[in-house]
């Protein structure tokens, strides 16, 4: 196990096997940028859109090691594999994630469909996913579902976008940012 703290106002926890990130919010808001499906690309307006942020979860098909290295240089990094990131630095990420921020804990996956816990059950308060190229936010059983859509090959006459969430406590409120 290894312990970093970070400026004091967050501590992060790796933890070997599946990785959980211990976010302390100290009675203040996080945002967290949710980004997926860049393949490679990371638009000058996606490093925008994430400037400020405090967190940011890469929900896979990340395309190269740069734009991880990028992403890091603006905040803490969490990333998934995709089913696209089969190159050196990218194959060895996680397939999920498990990221706790105050009482809120979230489940990273790139796939929804390969999905294998109930998120409900599990205590999970919400599944970030990408793989469809399209901005989905929906409830179930109390769980938020966000895909942010993505930010470099969007599908459907969907504009390129990516997410923030807003995380006091134990609340979470998702938000979809067109980035063209």
């Amino acid at each position: 196990m290894l312990l970093l703290l970070l400026s004091g106002t967050f501590q992060l926890v790796l933890v070997l096997q599946k990785t959980l990130m211990t976010v302390n919010l100290q009675n203040k808001e996080m945002v967290v940028g949710v980004i997926a499906d860049t393949h490679g690309l990371l638009l000058p307006a996606a490093i925008k859109a994430l400037k400020g942020v405090d967190l940011i979860v890469h929900a896979g098909d990340v395309g190269n090691t740069e734009v991880l290295d990028d992403l890091k240089s603006i905040a803490p990094v969490f990333a998934v594999r995709g089913n696209m990131d089969m190159t050196e630095g990218l194959r060895e990420l996680p397939e999920t994630e498990v990221i706790e921020v105050g009482d809120v804990l979230l489940y990273a996956i790139h796939d929804i469909h390969r999905l294998d816990i109930v998120p409900s059950k599990a205590g999970f308060s919400a599944v970030i996913f990408g793989h469809l190229h399209c901005p989905s936010v929906s409830e179930q059983k109390g769980v938020l579902f966000l895909n942010p859509g993505s930010a470099a090959q969007p599908r459907r006459n969907y504009p390129a976008s990516l997410a923030l969430l807003h995380v006091s406590k134990d609340s979470i409120k998702a938000q979809i940012v067109n980035i063209n």
